[in-house]
């Protein structure tokens, strides 16, 4: 690896360390918080990434890919964009904290985030147009996957503290570290400092502000429909994919720590997310020798089997090693995905509309972490405890569920790839849509 490649690779996955120690440290356990201490349903709580995700996925797609697009900037709004959602956070704690029901202090998290959402959709979108830019095609599913495994690491870390802060190291009351602020605080000062590894990346952007000219050569230049329908119907592909693998990434550390089920304190539902996380780290660095031997599409299926195995064994199974094992594959099927996803993603996209089109590509994953559990899947589990079945019957009842949905998108996917084998294979020039 020569110095500027190293320099690079060093910005982002520092960046990419802080960003998931943040998100471990705060979303693993914000969900049991709202859910356990504030009261919310199950449906409610699902709020909180459900709103935040749409206000996300709208302002990549008109405002921020429009901006970054046309002044081909990145660096700029990512570092603009995680300073100001810092700041956002440390006022949301302060305001969730002045009403004296706990509901509507729940449902003010979920306004507050819904809000700070604009901001980090700023950075979300110029991230992902910004890896296009500095990488050619054929590193990009090394890239990722490598960046998906230094996330891992920092993921790791993040629900490591996260566990030990929520009720305080065991000295004060389960969800103390939200209420007291320790989380918020600790949230926000690693969104600043993260911003610090992006010192050494260059602006980036498709194209050169001075000329005009692409700035890779190797990118070829593509018109603005070549490909899009069959971008059109890989994304629906990946939204049921991601919609379905997702879906209970709200509910599953609820159903881990319901005093009704399993009843985990926070160390061991840290230690049971982090195996998800352990295999993200594992296999992210193999992915792109796993995209290279079985090709893009390949891997991309492979993923998503060993996600739909792992809500049946969470739907199937009790024990815990079952549990651990569902975590682990959960964390295959993430490394794998990612890259093989982006990568394919990447293909379709003509180099002038990056971050627009990967607002397309981007709303298939965000939204899967909200919008199915708020449509699908919370209304589901409230609806079963209401007929009379057993919260934990209902939790696993949901995983089986989502587990259909993922295979649903697997089906898209296969369609498409074997389709466009079968059109190369006839040499009817097709195949490349």
């Amino acid at each position: 690896m020569n110095t500027d490649a190293g320099k690079k690779f060093i910005g982002l996955s520092s960046f990419e360390m802080l960003a998931m120690f943040r998100r471990g440290l705060f979303y693993a356990y914000l969900t049991i918080y709202l859910r356990h201490y504030l009261g919310l349903s199950v449906t409610a709580t699902t709020l909180f990434a459900t709103l935040p995700m749409v206000v996300n996925i709208l302002s990549q797609n008109f405002i921020w890919g429009r901006i970054s697009d046309h002044f081909q900037i990145r660096r700029s709004l990512i570092i603009t964009g995680e300073a100001l959602a810092a700041l956002g956070t440390l006022g949301l704690w302060y305001i969730h904290r002045l009403p004296a029901n706990p509901i509507a202090a729940g449902y003010i998290i979920i306004a507050g985030l819904t809000a700070v959402e604009l901001f980090w959709s700023m950075s979300n979108i110029s991230w992902s147009a910004l890896i296009s830019d500095l990488y050619l095609e054929e590193e990009r599913s090394t890239v990722q996957g490598r960046l998906t495994s230094m996330g891992g690491l920092g993921r790791i870390g993040g629900i490591w503290m996260g566990a030990l802060l929520y009720d305080g190291l065991g000295r004060h009351y389960a969800g103390w570290g939200f209420y007291s602020g320790p989380l918020f605080f600790l949230a926000a000062g690693i969104m600043l400092i993260s911003v610090l590894p992006l010192f050494l990346l260059p602006e980036g952007g498709a194209f050169s502000p001075n000329t005009g000219a692409l700035n890779s050569p190797a990118i070829p230049v593509q018109p603005e429909n070549d490909g899009r329908h069959t971008y059109l119907i890989f994304l629906i592909g990946m939204m049921l994919i991601n919609f379905g693998r997702n879906s209970i990434a709200i509910v599953f550390p609820q159903y881990l720590s319901s005093s009704v089920g399993l009843a985990l304190d926070s160390r061991t539902l840290g230690f049971i997310l982090n195996t998800q996380s352990i295999a993200v780290v594992c296999f992210g660095w193999m992915v792109g020798l796993l995209c290279r031997k079985l090709g893009r599409e390949r891997a991309l299926m492979l993923g998503t089997l060993a996600a739909i195995c792992a809500l049946l064994i969470l739907w199937l199974e009790t024990s815990l090693p079952a549990i651990y094992l569902a975590s682990f594959l959960r964390g295959l099927a993430d490394a794998v995905i990612m890259a093989s996803a982006y990568e394919t993603a990447s293909v379709y996209i003509p180099a002038a509309m990056r971050a627009r089109r990967f607002a397309w590509f981007n709303a298939t994953f965000f939204l899967s972490w909200g919008l199915p559990g708020t449509l699908i899947i919370g209304p589901l589990v409230d609806l079963l405890i209401t007929k009379g079945l057993s919260e934990p019957d209902a939790y696993r009842f949901s995983f089986g569920t989502a587990a259909g949905m993922t295979f649903m998108g697997l089906m898209i996917q296969g369609l498409l790839f074997f389709g466009k084998e079968s059109a190369v294979a006839r040499g009817d020039g097709r195949g490349g849509d």
